[in-house]
């Protein structure tokens, strides 16, 4: 499949959806790399695990997927030897037991979800693991009683704990101490315990002093009375730390030795976890499974678009009776987005969605699906809007055949209306021939024409409210649909002289084609003409002779320099020094926004976002303002 339809109809933006019902970073990639099948097979078993996931959902049970959020990560650090935390590896234990408790539950439901029961039935038993993990941790820290080591050394630290605090207490409570204190806190400082006396007092008591507040007046006081105390709890955590990581590790290998039969599961669970977010998604778009087909037949009934709200249903059919549609009608009025909608209702089917549709829907399963639609414009290459749009028809062409959907909007259009409609009607007759389904949009009178005599095309026009004059985004199959011209025209209150003017030429073709005079308006001027030699003209393509470079002549300096825009940058070249290789006249159509070639998409944007007053964009400028004054500085 191309990737250039998947942008082209949002395909993308419903893989993004999928993800936000996917909760493991596997399943998330897993959901990226998915491509639509082209096997009526494969999308037949998707389409039926998606329908087993949504019977689950819709009895109310729930998949215990569980420890899902940071697997990739905590299996990432198993793989590469780290030992995991008693939170980490609570976490992971809780992972493995999930795999426990989805195959008891498809254990139970095995007779109306066959196919998900087979995959869990393979899922291994880690209870050994699991278990041991409970019983080594407790809230985030490892149990005393996990050996006896560590038992020991933490009866210990609490024996010299309490030894510290009652020496301590009596410490504070001394006649002698108390004017010396600043409070009567005990407090660990560097990992001995303190008291806080007053700085004017640190010479006088007894103690090593450990620490000092920042502005100077506290000191904090190890006394002498708990000095060895407090070098023995040291050195009792310390072998308490080197205990526990040792306990960790015990249980950390114990997960690492049978990774193996783990990256089984969770390959597994990945693709469990895949189709329970392509069954919730499809339940929020209110999806049911519908027939498909390897036969090259389209049949819609109420399907809708999924990332439309309220959208109008579609129904269509293509492949039965008629191997072509060409579809008709006022702008705006929906024909493009039924070209999209027939596109993304086929590639989600193709993934194992659900679409919204009514009975009797039948899904073609395509090899590849094919659109030409949109602003085709290639700065860089000199290509402007209907250039751009031969060169993807002419990729489409030397791939079109059996089993190929081909969505092409607005056909012909961008050049002269008679050529552009005849180039049309070739073009589609070649994929026709090659085996291609079509589905076109146009306005051209023509295209309408051909599609009516030719005996496998079939029109369709788009619905239109002659009261309110808006479309009503309905197809409406067997009939040409009128592009309303006239009365959009009339609705946005062009002048009703123009529009008179307009039905006239329409009937008879008879064009005011008198001079009219008008007054002058300033004097005229003489105006040196200039030289004839080395004549060029905005948007000419040329060689510079000397290096071989080809760019776009901008505009003449003068009698002998002009300037020329290569590679986005403009130089200088001496016009003596240019040959013409196509005129803009040849490259671009009557009344192309030549200028538009000598700037970038965003800098045209950007200057429109000025013009509307955008605050971002008058804020970039006041930065950019700023920043020159800087320099200039």
């Amino acid at each position: 499949m191309n990737n250039k339809i998947y942008q082209a109809v949002q395909f993308d933006t419903i893989k993004d959806e999928l993800k936000k019902y996917a909760f493991s970073n596997f399943a998330k990639k897993a959901i990226d790399k998915r491509e639509p099948s082209s096997s009526l097979p494969t999308v037949q078993r998707w389409l039926d695990e998606t329908e087993e996931a949504m019977t689950i959902l819709a009895s109310g049970q729930h998949v215990p997927f569980m420890g899902l959020t940071r697997v990739e990560q905590l299996t990432n650090q198993i793989n590469k030897g780290m030992v995991l935390e008693p939170g980490e590896l609570v976490e992971y234990a809780d992972f493995l037991r999930s795999f426990r408790l989805i195959a008891k539950l498809f254990e139970k439901n095995k007779y109306q979800t066959p196919i998900l029961y087979s995959y869990t039935n393979d899922l291994t038993d880690f209870s050994e693991i699991d278990t041991t993990v409970y019983e080594f941790i407790q809230g985030n820290r490892v149990k005393s009683e996990s050996s006896k080591a560590l038992k020991q050394i933490r009866n210990q630290i609490a024996k010299l704990e309490k030894e510290i605090d009652q020496r301590l207490r009596k410490f504070m409570a001394s006649s002698q101490n108390q004017p010396k204190l600043q409070d009567r806190l005990v407090l660990i400082k560097d990992d001995r315990y303190t008291v806080p006396v007053k700085a004017e007092y640190k010479q006088k008591i007894g103690g090593t002093i450990v620490d000092q507040s920042s502005k100077g007046t506290t000191v904090f006081v190890e006394p002498d009375t708990v000095r060895k105390y407090n070098d023995q709890l040291i050195m009792e955590k310390a072998a308490e730390v080197g205990e526990v990581y040792q306990l960790l590790a015990y249980l950390t290998g114990l997960i690492g030795e049978r990774m193996a039969e783990i990256t089984y599961c969770i390959d597994v669970v990945t693709e469990l976890e895949v189709i329970f977010a392509r069954a919730k998604y499809s339940r929020a778009i209110d999806g049911t499974k519908p027939q498909i087909n390897k036969e090259e037949r389209i049949i819609f009934h109420r399907v809708k678009h999924p990332l439309l709200i309220d959208p109008v249903p579609l129904t269509l059919d293509l492949g039965i009776e008629n191997r072509a549609l060409i579809i008709t009608g006022a702008n705006a009025g929906g024909k493009t987005i039924v070209l999209k909608s027939v596109a993304l209702i086929s590639l989600m089917t193709m993934t194992g969605i659900l679409v919204a549709n009514g009975e009797g829907t039948d899904i073609a399963v395509f090899d590849d699906i094919f659109i030409d639609i949109g602003d085709q414009q290639s700065l860089e290459n000199s290509l402007s809007t209907f250039s751009g749009h031969m060169q993807n028809l002419a990729d489409i062409i030397k791939q079109v055949k059996r089993h190929t959907l081909v969505l092409l909007d607005e056909i012909g259009s961008g050049t002269d209306p008679n050529e552009g409609a005849a180039l049309a009607i070739a073009l589609m007759e070649e994929m026709y021939s090659k085996g291609g389904l079509v589905i076109a949009t146009t306005h051209f009178g023509e295209i309408k024409e051909f599609a009516v005599k030719h005996e496998d095309f079939t029109t369709a026009g788009m619905a239109f409210d002659a009261e309110t004059l808006t479309p009503k985004y309905r197809l409406l199959l067997g009939e040409t649909g009128e592009s309303h011209a006239f009365w959009i025209a009339d609705k946005m209150r062009i002048n009703e002289r123009v529009l008179a003017k307009a039905a006239k030429y329409l009937n008879d073709h008879t064009y005011d084609l008198a001079k009219q005079e008008f007054q002058s308006m300033a004097p005229v001027q003489q105006v040196q003409s200039p030289l004839k030699e080395h004549s060029f003209s905005k948007g000419d393509r040329v060689r510079v002779n000397d290096t071989g470079k080809i760019g776009l002549f901008y505009e003449r300096l003068d009698d002998h320099q002009g300037q020329i825009y290569v590679n986005k940058e403009m130089i200088e070249e001496p016009l003596k020094r240019l040959t013409l290789i196509s005129t803009a006249e040849e490259l671009y159509p009557m009344d192309y926004d030549l200028d538009s070639l000598f700037e970038a998409f965003a800098e045209r944007k950007y200057k429109k976002d000025l013009a509307r007053g955008s605050k971002k964009a008058h804020k970039k400028l006041n930065k950019e303002m700023k920043q020159r004054r800087q320099e200039a500085q």
